[in-house]
């Protein structure tokens, strides 16, 4: 294809494949979540995989609420984060297509 035409198919064709490396980067990037001053970590990848939970010692008389909570919290400062991370990969990725008489926020420069 020539012209426009061709000229918008190549773009798309090249932010598909950026957009496939970024996905399968994302997928292999770890976060870690914490609460309780560190004393609960998440580790959890970019795709919501949890790879591990840690708990400190001094946790294992507390009451079993408190650890409940501080579990999800943790794992919430994970998703945040997962979120954020992503949202800096893949953010980028839309700016550098130029698709003359659409006027799409973050697309167009």
């Amino acid at each position: 294809m020539k012209g426009p035409l061709g000229n918008i198919m190549k773009q798309a064709q090249e932010m598909q494949e950026k957009l496939k490396a970024a996905q399968e980067s994302l997928a292999s990037m770890e976060v870690t979540g914490a609460s309780g001053g560190g004393m609960v970590e998440v580790v959890m990848t970019c795709r919501y995989d949890v790879r591990r939970v840690s708990i400190d010692d001094a946790l294992a008389s507390d009451d079993k609420e408190v650890l409940e909570d501080l579990i999800a919290a943790a794992v919430n400062d994970a998703v945040r984060r997962v979120e954020k991370v992503t949202e800096e990969k893949m953010g980028g990725l839309a700016s550098g297509i130029n698709i003359p008489g659409l006027n799409i926020p973050g697309m167009n420069g």
